[in-house]
């Protein structure tokens, strides 16, 4: 089993940069899958990104790709989301999710392990 802690959410004007971090306790983090998902009031939590046991494969949302990047260290036990030129429809809060089965995918319904939720916020 393994626990998800995410971080680094707050606000930000639109145009602006923010770092999230998911830190996962436990030894066994390489071998999982890795993704963020994000979730705006009233709706469902939407697909952002997604990242491969070795960091070499990646999946982006249309909605985000070339303003996000994700990333990994398997060292610290850690997957990042790097946003930048915010706008402020990405106000959502923001999960990080980790799959079991080691697959890199987008389907929400494959990760098996979320952390609490980061708050995102782009004011105009």
């Amino acid at each position: 089993q393994v626990q998800l802690v995410e971080s680094g959410g707050g606000l930000v004007q639109a145009g602006g940069s923010l770092r999230l971090s998911c830190t996962a306790s436990g030894r066994t983090f390489s071998n999982y899958a890795m993704g963020w998902f994000s979730q705006a009031p009233g709706k469902e939590r939407d697909f952002v990104a997604a990242i491969s046991r070795s960091g070499g494969n990646k999946y982006y949302a249309d909605s985000v790709k070339g303003r996000f990047t994700i990333s990994r260290e398997n060292v610290k036990n850690t997957v990042y989301l790097q946003m930048n030129s915010l706008k402020t429809e990405d106000t959502a809060v923001y999960y990080c999710a980790g799959a079991s089965d080691g697959f890199i995918t987008k389907r929400r319904g494959d990760y098996d392990y979320w952390g609490q939720g980061t708050q995102v916020t782009v004011s105009s």
